[in-house]
């Protein structure tokens, strides 16, 4: 621990003055909040007949939909997505790089960390089949450790399509991000009047696209009045709540267990809403903040965590996995408190303790994965990368819908694993081995 400190100390000494610190800062943040979000929902439990139950809090406690309003941050992390993005391509494109050699470097580290995730799971699988578990048990243990992956299936598409956003921002400005909200609201009437459900996946394009713009207009410096900021969180706060009470969108800004409708699954207009809402604020928090992390310990904190935020975040309810699983074997030590009572509460601290600590082992194993070292020489041509992309981002959305248990052969999810490997293979073949922590590069 102390010399992975060390190693972020020399780095973070080495930092631009130029470098916005803000926008790692909320990246990391983001990923952590998600993450402890994520470990407080979950409410496994032991009921009367000795049956391991599994339950969410916003089942136990309905309540909580309101909280979700704050820890609900993937609209700050596309934001941040849209900052970064935007300087590197812009970058790229002042260098004379090719599409192909920067798609190369931003999908390096979004793929390359997979590989020991699907690995694990793989053998998890295999293991667990051969032993005559119950494949229900295995397809639901696999489905919730790959709930993570859902979002960088949606980002990665994102990140294929900047050059596309770049010229849209460059020619409309926040015409283009009021045109994918506009576009994002007609299908939300559609889905909703006339029963076209299937014309709601159209939004992980118009909603996350048009998030993914509000990062354009902070780069561009579209918000520079912190009142105006203020105002924009409040008009955000009132739209959210008006659609909330006069229109049939739920509470909650995360799936409900069993919920006929989702804010995020297909996502929604009111994610827009609340990234406006979160977004005024935070920005208007930005000065004292960037004065905070010009402090050594607070700029080599936010690099330490910057450094394995990928593999933090998509290991993390793999940890809540292995918890769960070590609580059941020793005699269901904690897991046979009831999901809402006054108990179960006060004991939602030793939870996420618990929860980090089979954390901070794979994260120190595998977070060298987030690391890779491109190889020299010519990238491929771009469209392996983009084909590779999409497979990458077919097989992970299998993977998050159905698991890595599955009914094909050794009880996997052939289809989901076979297309997550072949993407990845497509796009990281070219990277070289493994290297030390750095900043990415924006």
């Amino acid at each position: 621990m102390l010399s992975a400190w060390s190693r972020a100390a020399e780095i973070a000494d080495r930092t631009p003055a130029s470098r916005n610190r803000y926008v790692d800062f909320l990246r990391g943040m983001s990923m952590l909040v998600v993450t402890v979000g994520h470990w407080l929902a979950a409410a496994p439990y032991l009921d009367a007949t000795n049956t391991l139950t599994t339950s969410h809090v916003l089942i136990v406690a309905p309540w909580t939909s309101w909280l979700t309003w704050i820890v609900q941050v993937m609209p700050i992390f596309f934001m941040v997505g849209g900052y970064a993005n935007g300087i590197s391509w812009r970058a790229a494109r002042r260098d004379g790089k090719s599409y192909a050699a920067w798609l190369q470097g931003r999908l390096r580290r979004l793929v390359w960390p997979l590989l020991p995730l699907l690995g694990a799971w793989v053998m998890i699988v295999a293991i667990e089949y051969a032993r005559g578990v119950r494949p229900e048990l295995i397809r639901y243990g696999s489905q919730v450790a790959f709930i993570p992956v859902w979002f960088l299936a949606v980002y990665i598409v994102i990140v294929l399509l900047v050059p596309a956003l770049e010229a849209l921002w460059s020619r409309l400005g926040m015409m283009a991000f009021w045109a994918l909200t506009a576009a994002a609201a007609v299908v939300d009437i559609v889905y909703f009047a006339s029963g076209m459900r299937w014309l709601g996946f159209a939004n992980y394009l118009f909603v996350w696209s048009a998030i993914f713009l509000l990062g354009y207009a902070w780069l561009d410096n579209r918000f520079p009045d912190r009142r105006m900021l203020l105002v924009y969180a409040a008009l955000g706060l009132l739209t959210l709540l008006s659609l909330v009470e006069m229109a049939p969108y739920p509470v909650a800004m995360i799936g409900v267990p069993e919920a006929p409708i989702s804010n995020t699954t297909p996502p929604k207009v009111t994610l827009i809403a609340l990234a406006i809402m979160q977004g005024g604020l935070l920005l208007a928090l930005q000065a004292p903040a960037r004065r905070w992390l010009a402090g050594r310990a607070a700029w080599t904190a936010t690099v330490t965590i910057n450094g394995s935020v990928m593999t933090l975040f998509i290991w993390h309810l793999t940890a809540t996995t292995l918890v769960v699983l070590a609580a059941y074997l020793v005699g269901g030590m904690g897991l046979r408190v009831e999901p809402g009572s006054s108990e179960w509460w006060w004991t939602r601290l030793l939870w996420v303790i618990a929860n980090a600590v089979a954390l901070a082992p794979l994260v120190v194993a595998f977070g060298r994965f987030e690391r890779p070292r491109a190889t020299e020489g010519p990238s491929a041509p771009a469209w392996r990368y983009v084909f590779g992309a999409l497979l990458t981002c077919a097989g992970l959305a299998l993977l998050a819908a159905r698991g890595v248990g599955g009914d094909g052969r050794f009880g996997l999810n052939v289809w989901g694993v076979a297309l997550a490997v072949a993407g990845i293979g497509l796009v990281a073949s070219k990277i070289g081995r493994i290297g030390e922590p750095r900043l990415e590069s924006r």
